[in-house]
């Protein structure tokens, strides 16, 4: 499963801080932070908590990553500012929401924009198309992040995180 190959990833590039706003997508990898004794999973109330989390992190010495749903994006505008003129490394694993087989409305304006949105910003864009090839970008994303002091976001697509489009639901 690709949560567990995730936390692996994680665990390989001595990252010792997650942030998280509690997402379903991610709550199998949030689980796995929380058990892992060498990490610490901090929730955050709002995802632009995260970048200051990330920030202090790293003048302390130490790695992290945050984890958020797409609609979140939208909260840490600003705050990507920060990550481009301080130059320190954000590492985002974004679970994709408004994409194929969206139940909810309100998801879909912020799951269409959000690579635009953090391109837009200075942000590196991975997005694996199978569950298999979130590891290695995970992997890609923390070298290049910490390589080159760079904001990087890999974007877990939806139908990964279990929400499929009609034909997939029907076994098409």
């Amino acid at each position: 499963m690709w949560p567990e190959a995730v936390h692996r990833e994680l665990a390989a590039a001595k990252v010792r801080l997650a942030g998280y706003v509690p997402d379903a997508g991610h709550k199998r990898l949030i689980e796995l932070c929380q058990a892992d004794k060498a990490m610490r999973a901090v929730v955050l109330s709002t995802e632009e908590e995260g970048i200051g989390l990330a920030a202090g992190a790293w003048l302390g010495g130490e790695r992290s990553v945050l984890l958020m749903q797409s609609s979140g994006v939208g909260n840490i505008i600003n705050a990507l500012g920060t990550v481009k003129e301080c130059r320190f490394p954000l590492v985002t694993l974004v679970t994709m929401r408004g994409e194929e087989g969206e139940f909810n409305p309100w998801q879909v304006p912020m799951g269409q924009a959000t690579r635009a949105v953090l391109e837009a910003m200075g942000t590196v864009v991975h997005r694996p198309a199978q569950a298999e090839d979130i590891p290695s970008a995970v992997n890609a994303a923390l070298r290049l992040a910490y390589d080159s002091y760079a904001s990087v976001a890999v974007l877990i697509p939806q139908r990964v995180i279990g929400i499929k489009s009609f034909q997939e639901q029907a076994g098409e």
